[in-house]
């Protein structure tokens, strides 16, 4: 993996981690943003794939922070649901 994949890679992880604690509430650290970004977009390709879900945006970027966020909402709400219990 290149040095510019990686910040890209940072960079949409930050974006979805901040949107996805947006959405759903919350606060916390930019290093909590890129983490639950980063394992958000692992989340989200995972979902796609499995509901066969393809988004029509000709930007790719804009599909990785789309995918990244809503993978990282799930991944939240899920973290949520466990710790309550």
């Amino acid at each position: 993996m290149s040095a510019q994949a990686i910040a890209i890679a940072v960079i949409v992880g930050l974006v979805a981690g901040w949107l996805a604690t947006f959405v759903v509430g919350g606060g916390g650290s930019v290093l909590r943003y890129i983490v639950f970004g980063i394992i958000g977009a692992l989340v989200g390709n995972f979902l796609f794939v499995m509901f066969n879900v393809h988004l029509s945006i000709v930007e790719p970027v804009i599909t990785q922070i789309i995918t990244a966020a809503i993978g990282a909402i799930v991944l939240v709400l899920v973290a949520r649901v466990i710790t309550r219990v």
